[in-house]
């Protein structure tokens, strides 16, 4: 989708003309009220669900979640993806061309905000013609949207549904992220931010950024049952190249995640991790921050999620419940860590399952045919 309307950004900057890739699930009923609104995470996009041909690999990041049959059952519910701003798949963002000066933005690209992506994502529904979301969804960075849509657009969203995420982050987390932005900028190929002019890519800084975030999103358990301290060729080494099953894991994650991510686009969306805090704007209240919010929530955690603990969650759900708005809540056992969210926990969806068939009983949407 093509927008002309200037964007006007938190941080001050406008961003002129731009262009968002949407994709849809699903059949907008009648009365426009079965709209559900996922919000992606940080490495994700507007690829939700299903697989492009018989592509397996291509298949959607939240494909066990949404799609027929499943918890946010397509049979019921239109379902929009739709990819930020600033992104680097498909939507304007650092690679895409600046028309002011026919080269690509780069360093020049504003910081973006939760904010702004859900007053941009706002405009998508205008543009569909949906006045009002049954739900906006998302896990983690997602989750941190759908709980901005509750309080920019209140009346706009009937229910908001928030997976591993968090009011605001934590100083480590923050610290996390500034280290892999750290191993980004100081790439020698990173050229302040405009290496697509030089035809390079800060592949080294990017694959160690990803490796950091990498661990943050696992558990303890998790990698000791899947790696432990097995060894990749069976000895040790004695030097420093890969001695573990782990460190080989990590390599590959990022050298996979350095071929087909932008630079830039992580920088991004780090940042708008950080800047996201809608207390701080009422003297650390959080309560008060939650005081417009008028929709129903659905809030989930995990138990061995460290990066979002639980503990966040529940400072969302006291501090709604301070303003008598109705949550339901729930922590799942698992051992997997943040990505919990992103993987087949019978429990978790179950609860989602359950959740979404309420809203569609609410909405007198009928059995999934």
């Amino acid at each position: 989708m093509h927008f002309d309307t200037p964007l006007k950004l938190k941080g001050g900057a406008v961003m002129p003309a731009y262009e968002l890739m949407v994709e849809t699930y699903g059949q907008l009923n009648a009365a426009r009220s079965n709209a559900v609104l996922v919000c992606h995470a940080l490495n994700a996009s507007h690829h939700v669900a299903g697989r492009y041909g018989d592509d397996e690999k291509s298949r959607g990041w939240w494909d066990n979640m949404v799609g027929p049959g499943r918890p946010v059952d397509t049979r019921q519910f239109f379902v929009i993806g739709v990819n930020n701003l600033g992104s680097c798949f498909g939507s304007t963002g650092p690679m895409s061309i600046d028309p002011a000066t026919g080269k690509p933005w780069g360093s020049r690209f504003p910081v973006v905000t939760v904010e702004d992506w859900v007053d941009a994502q706002a405009r998508v529904l205008d543009r569909l013609g949906i006045e009002r979301l049954a739900a906006a969804m998302g896990g983690s960075l997602g989750g941190m949207q759908a709980l901005s849509w509750a309080l920019r657009h209140p009346q706009r969203v009937a229910h908001c549904v928030a997976s591993a995420t968090a009011p605001s982050l934590s100083a480590q987390n923050i610290a996390f992220n500034e280290v892999a932005r750290r191993a980004i900028i100081t790439d020698p190929d990173f050229h302040g931010g405009d290496y697509y002019a030089h035809g390079v890519v800060p592949r080294q800084g990017l694959s160690v950024a990803r490796m950091i975030g990498h661990i943050t999103y696992l558990s303890d358990d998790a990698m000791a049952r899947k790696f432990g301290r097995s060894l990749r060729g069976g000895a040790l080494n004695y030097g420093f190249d890969v001695d573990f099953q782990i460190e080989s894991y990590l390599r590959y994650q990022g050298e996979k995640f350095s071929g087909y991510f932008d630079a830039n686009t992580y920088l991004l969306l780090t940042r708008a991790l950080d800047y996201f805090d809608p207390a701080g704007e009422h003297d650390g209240n959080l309560a008060q921050a939650l005081a417009p919010a008028r929709a129903r929530f659905l809030l989930t955690s995990f138990t061995t999620d460290w990066r979002f603990s639980p503990e966040r969650s529940r400072e969302i759900v006291r501090a709604l419940l301070a303003n008598q708005r109705q949550v339901s809540y729930a922590e799942i056992e698992s051992p997997h860590g943040h990505d919990a969210f992103l993987m087949d926990e019978p429990h978790y969806h179950d609860v989602v399952r359950a959740y979404f068939a309420r809203i569609a009983e609410q909405l007198g949407l009928g059995d999934p045919a």
